[in-house]
């Protein structure tokens, strides 16, 4: 009779490269440099594929043509509301974190909204207008959402190469970003 377990010096081959092949799987995942900053709470990673964290995150993306945003939406879902930033070119650093107010780009003056909590992302390199400096994402600054979750989105500057929008929500809650390009988009999911 046959044993079904592989030979003992097979097995012990098998043991080192299998480490070997997910670490290579796992480096060559992503084009950008990210950096979780975990000064946060955050919470463990469900299978469900509802936003997880509440760390800080910072993506930086030096050396490229800055990418234009050409206009953000945003849909409820059943546990939590979607940002969509759209853009043209490829996608930017960015850096998304929690603040206690949103201040205008260029000049520091608070934006007057009211909420439980505000999610500030910064893109960068970015603009939100065109080379004759008309806008590229218009209206606002402040956009009515009235989401789950999400109240207001704020364009809070187009200044020197960085572009930011703001994330009025009901509450501090896990959020998670993910790129997609064809065309590229910067996706935020923010937990009800």
């Amino acid at each position: 009779m046959r044993s079904s377990s592989p030979p003992a010096r097979r097995w012990s081959r098998c043991r080192a490269v299998v480490p070997l092949v997910c670490l290579a799987l796992l480096t060559g995942c992503g084009t950008g440099t990210r950096a979780v900053l975990t000064d946060t709470p955050s919470a463990t990673r469900h299978d469900s594929g509802a936003p997880t964290s509440t760390a800080e995150v910072d993506v930086q993306r030096d050396g490229m043509e800055p990418a234009i945003v050409t206009g953000v939406r945003w849909a409820g879902h059943d546990t939590y509301d979607r940002v969509i930033v759209d853009l043209k070119g490829e996608v930017p650093g960015y850096n998304v974190r929690w603040v206690e107010q949103f201040l205008e780009e260029g000049s520091g003056k608070p934006i007057d909204v009211r909420g439980g909590a505000y999610l500030q992302v910064m893109l960068s390199p970015a603009d939100a207008h065109d080379d004759k400096g008309k806008p590229t994402w218009a209206g606002g600054p402040v956009f009515p959402a009235e989401l789950g979750n999400l109240t207001e989105v704020v364009r809070t500057g187009d200044f020197e190469g960085h572009v930011g929008i703001g994330l009025v929500l009901a509450r501090q809650a896990a959020f998670q970003l993910n790129e997609q390009g064809g065309p590229s988009r910067l996706i935020i999911d923010v937990a009800h």
